[in-house]
């Protein structure tokens, strides 16, 4: 009996630690796999007889089996890799990126490189003549203007001292001309007539561009300035129904009215750099101080002409925009706030009560930040919001002023993207236009950034040109038309929205 039991417990323990040559034993470990990887056993233990195991007759007398198998390697070599192990590897190299993270660090199919033919992608290049500096667009044909705006293929940024733009002449690059002359400074505004309107532009804002070669340039780029005062020039709106002012950088104490020493110093430092960023989209070169300095003496002087009654009205042609720059804080492609410096130096000229409307789509912070507890300037702005999600968060209705100036912030907050036309001159009608009459302004600075026209790639909305020139008429009536447009964002994608954006700037030139 003894003897039995002694046999049984034998039986008993064979059953429990199955020998490892047994091919039974073998399936049952493939089914179990993960029992194998819990264990960090990374080879097999009978590799030396792994020679006669035949996969495709177990796949014949076991397919169900081989399914499981294949679903349990798949789970057990993303949650372990194990490259060494011979089933895991097949599976590593159909999961390769999974070790590192991302698929393009190495080639899956690098013996297959060897037939490779560089002249297949000069071929493809040659097929793009060149790149629009306009509109961004590429030009699959060798005419000297872009078939999408028709802008000349060797439009650049102009050297300094020469307002002027290439345009073909019959499409012969030997005859192009420029189209717009150089129109000299006026010495004296008083010179010029009262009743036109002054604009201020000045080229060396074009210097202002992001180093950093990319796919796609950057959406507040020199283009879009030289395109709009372009257009203008073709219309015969500039010159022509307008006089210039003198561009001046502005000084250090003007700013100082507006922005905090740190704030200024963190501009100036950039001009000793080739390239550098404030944040991730807020870019500077070594011209990038002087332009906004200059983009800020021309809104500050263009405001005083406007005041004193030198000008009608103004229009400032300016980059880099200004109304998501606060007190301290450098962002949203903004540096120093020109709308800000114009109101203060208009009410240097006399003008005891300032209105800023800013319909860019997005809240001007910046602005806001600096006139919040500001009892003479009214700030009113439309924007996108949708509960402060939307850039750069700010301009809540609830958001109103503080410290004895409540009530003269009016956030007009949209809660969504596609709002058009009749959203903005209903907002208009019964929100901007009865507050701005009570407030009885002296002089109406708009913050005229048009991303939030149709087709802007930023702003997701729908005004048309029309929509903005019925805005500036309402607004015109405002202040005795003492008014200052100044360019805030407005952002070139395609063709459709640049067009949008010089036929806005048309629009409300005829109407000023």
């Amino acid at each position: 009996m003894k003897a039995t039991i002694n046999q049984a417990d034998e039986l008993d323990a064979a059953e429990a630690m199955p020998p490892p040559n047994s091919k039974r034993v073998r399936v049952k470990k493939e089914l179990t796999f993960q029992d194998m990887y819990q264990n960090q056993d990374l080879f097999d233990q009978d590799d030396d007889e792994d020679d006669d195991w035949d996969p495709s007759q177990k796949q014949a007398d076991d397919g169900v089996a081989q399914t499981a198998v294949s679903d349990s390697i798949h789970e057990v070599s993303e949650a372990n890799p194990q490259p060494n192990a011979k089933r895991v590897k097949v599976q590593k190299e159909l999961t390769f990126q999974d070790l590192y993270q991302s698929q393009e660090l190495f080639d899956e199919d690098d013996e297959e490189d060897d037939d490779w033919d560089p002249t297949q992608l000069q071929k493809c290049l040659e097929v793009i003549k060149w790149f629009c500096k306009n509109c961004t667009m590429d030009n699959l044909n060798n005419d000297v203007c872009c078939q999408i705006c028709g802008e000349h293929k060797d439009s650049k940024i102009l050297s300094r001292g020469h307002f002027a733009s290439r345009f073909a002449q019959d499409e012969d690059p030997n005859e192009i001309q420029p189209s717009i002359k150089r129109l000299k400074d006026v010495d004296s505004l008083e010179s010029a007539a009262n009743s036109s309107t002054a604009i201020g532009f000045d080229e060396r804002m074009l210097l202002h561009a992001e180093v950093e070669m990319k796919s796609r340039p950057h959406p507040e780029r020199p283009d879009r300035l030289r395109a709009i005062a372009a257009s203008l020039a073709r219309a015969g709106i500039f010159p022509g129904r307008c006089h210039s002012i003198p561009a001046r950088e502005i000084t250090q104490e003007e700013l100082m009215m507006v922005h905090s020493s740190e704030h200024i110093e963190s501009v100036e430092v950039t001009s000793k750099l080739m390239s550098s960023y404030f944040t991730s989209d807020t870019y500077a070169n070594e011209h990038s101080a002087c332009a906004a300095r200059l983009a800020a003496g021309l809104c500050a002087d263009l405001a005083s002409a406007v005041v004193s009654g030198r000008a009608k009205n103004g229009f400032a042609l300016v980059r880099p925009p200004g109304h998501h720059a606060g007190v301290k804080d450098v962002m949203g492609f903004c540096l120093h706030n020109n709308a800000a410096v114009a109101a203060l130096a208009a009410q240097a000229a006399g003008a005891r009560k300032v209105l800023i409307l800013d319909w860019d789509v997005h809240h001007g912070n910046g602005t806001q930040e600096i006139f919040e507890q500001n009892k003479s300037v009214l700030y009113i702005s439309l924007h996108r919001h949708e509960d402060g999600t939307f850039y750069p968060g700010t301009g809540g209705a609830h958001e109103v002023g503080y410290m004895g100036a409540e009530g003269y912030c009016v956030n007009i907050p949209w809660s969504r993207g596609g709002v058009g036309d009749n959203d903005y001159i209903f907002a208009f009608q019964n929100v901007v236009l009865p507050i701005a009459s009570e407030f009885a302004p002296d002089f109406t600075i708009i913050s005229a950034g048009f991303d939030a026209a149709r087709g802007d790639p930023l702003g997701g909305c729908d005004i048309t040109p029309s929509g903005y020139a019925q805005m500036t008429h309402m607004l015109n009536a405002l202040s005795g038309g003492k008014m200052l447009v100044i360019l805030e964002g407005g952002f070139v994608a395609h063709t459709f929205q640049l067009f949008s954006i010089l036929l806005t700037s048309r629009f409300c030139f005829k109407l000023i």
